[in-house]
């Protein structure tokens, strides 16, 4: 897996998408990140194709990661939306398929977002980890994905999958970033084989737009990219606030997936191999944690924090 990807979560924009991503091609980016939720894999599908019918690329230079959506977390559901992942993405196989959340939620026909009832509470169903990562495994077994992993699961729910796997987690992709470095579940990963791929790596500043979309109310978000100590590193490096944060991800061994659709920041997110962070600047980086108050993707628009599989601290 690259060790830098793109993310591409709120890119549904076809035109938009697509010319992002050919650029970031052109600029090296092979570590594609979407999931049936985001409702762009069928765009990335497209230009992949064109790259690949073309000989520019070969299917072994990509790295492309999708995702179980939550209301797919069911054992009788897995199949289908891996199927229907790898007709969008034109794809024989995925490099990575990952449960996208460890709850199951209702839909309707046809919906890919959670249904709701009359308090706001997303309807749930009843979660399997077990049975779920079974089908998941084959998955593996029938060539549709080269590696499984989970999403947004916590220490107690990734052991539970641990213990009972055959083939165990690749991978783990959660939020991280300088303000919520989550270390002791990063720790647990890497102890027990299982990769760390960070999403919202710069704390995802266009989150509000996504809360419009879903009817709830913008929030205050972390400003890590104004941080005094992030900006101070930045200029003694020549380097943006943004390359700091991902590079110092980078020395830590995790992943980071940024997303972007401006050319400027793709080459900018991705010019981040030239240098190094020294121990001064770690430990100021690492001094900038501040836990869950910090944390963008809470979730709390589900509504259900007392539900058994509830993933984050309430």
């Amino acid at each position: 897996m690259p060790a830098l990807g793109l993310g591409t979560w709120q890119a549904q924009d076809e035109a938009e998408l697509a010319s992002a991503l050919n650029k970031a091609l052109e600029l090296g980016y092979r570590h594609i990140d979407t999931a049936f939720v985001y409702q762009n894999e069928a765009i990335i599908g497209k230009v992949l194709k064109q790259w690949l019918e073309s000989g520019k690329l070969k299917r072994d230079e990509l790295f492309i990661t999708t995702k179980l959506p939550m209301i797919g977390v069911r054992p009788d559901k897995v199949e289908e939306f891996m199927l229907k992942s790898l007709a969008n993405l034109q794809l024989d196989y995925v490099d990575l398929y990952l449960i996208h959340f460890p709850i199951g939620f209702k839909s309707k026909e046809g919906e890919v977002r959670p249904v709701f009832n009359e308090k706001g509470e997303a309807q749930t169903l009843p979660t399997d980890h077990v049975a779920v990562w079974k089908k998941m495994e084959e998955q593996v077994d029938k060539g549709r994905t080269k590696t499984i992993g989970l999403s947004n699961f916590n220490i107690r729910q990734i052991d539970r999958v641990l213990k009972s796997a055959r083939i165990k987690p690749a991978n783990l992709q959660v939020e991280l970033h300088v303000y919520l470095q989550q270390r002791d579940l990063v720790d647990f990963c890497h102890k027990n084989g299982v990769t760390v791929v960070a999403y919202s790596p710069l704390a995802s500043p266009g989150y509000n737009k996504f809360l419009t979309t879903m009817g709830q109310q913008a929030k205050e978000l972390p400003d890590i990219l104004s941080d005094k100590t992030v900006s101070s590193i930045a200029k003694k490096h020549s380097k943006s606030p943004a390359q700091v944060v991902l590079r110092f991800l980078l020395q830590k061994g995790v992943a980071p997936i940024p997303k972007s659709v401006s050319e400027k920041r793709l080459k900018e997110n991705i010019d981040v191999f030239d240098f190094n962070l020294d121990a001064e600047d770690m430990k100021a980086l690492t001094g900038l944690d501040v836990g869950e108050e910090a944390r963008v993707c809470d979730f709390k628009l589900f509504k259900i924090p007392d539900h058994p599989e509830w993933p984050l601290p309430k």
